[in-house]
């Protein structure tokens, strides 16, 4: 599995969209939630593919793919508890609001609710979490990216994840309980960077 370093998203295949949307939707899935061994078993056989056009990509595959190699699932699942859950909250405060305002439940998340009733999405009544968790702007855009709506993968991306996905992945990184997510983290940085990119370029 694996995609240019960097793309204008007018110019990629059909391929080239499901590895998209299977990243999308893998990522959201490891930050909804601890992989559980079977999960961790995938991630530590995953084939990895990948070239020069490639390096940054295929580099975080590795890593990840050798940190689920070295972690048991009661491992990752205590991560994630002191890492995004703890004692009132975690090391790392996985929602954009946070980020963007310093505060949960602030005007980043209004918008966000205005942008997802147009789009069509409702949340789900078992989500417990606002919807600016980064997981579910990941499952948002994975969605999207189904739809094959450029326009509207766009808007989304540069509004609600473009500003502070960075960040997210610079405090995951450097926080003192993460181990496997240092490397999702990774992940996540090379891959939404190459999705910056490529909507930077499409031309309007």
């Amino acid at each position: 599995m694996a995609m240019q370093e960097s793309i204008n998203i007018d110019d990629i295949t059909h391929e080239e969209n499901q590895i998209r949307q299977n990243i999308y939707n893998l990522l959201a899935a490891l930050f909804r939630r601890a992989p559980d061994a079977d999960a961790l078993n995938w991630l530590a056989t995953l084939e990895i593919e990948g070239d020069e056009q490639t390096a940054g990509m295929a580099a975080a595959w590795s890593v990840l793919k050798l940190s689920a190699n070295k972690t048991t699932d009661i491992q990752a699942s205590d991560e994630y508890q002191m890492l995004f859950i703890g004692v009132g909250r975690g090391e790392v405060v996985p929602f954009g609001s946070w980020y963007l305002t310093g505060s949960l439940m602030e005007m980043p998340l209004v918008l966000l609710r205005q942008d997802l009733r147009r789009y069509g999405f409702e949340r789900q009544e078992a989500t417990k979490e606002p919807e600016d968790h980064i997981a579910a702007l990941l499952e948002v855009m994975a969605m999207l990216v189904e739809e094959d709506d450029v326009a509207s993968q766009k808007a989304f991306f540069n509004r609600h994840i473009a500003p502070w996905f960075e960040r997210l992945c610079d405090d995951i990184q450097q926080a003192n309980s993460a181990v496997f997510y240092c490397a999702v983290a990774a992940l996540a940085k090379q891959f939404l960077t190459i999705e910056k990119t490529g909507f930077t370029q499409r031309p309007w």
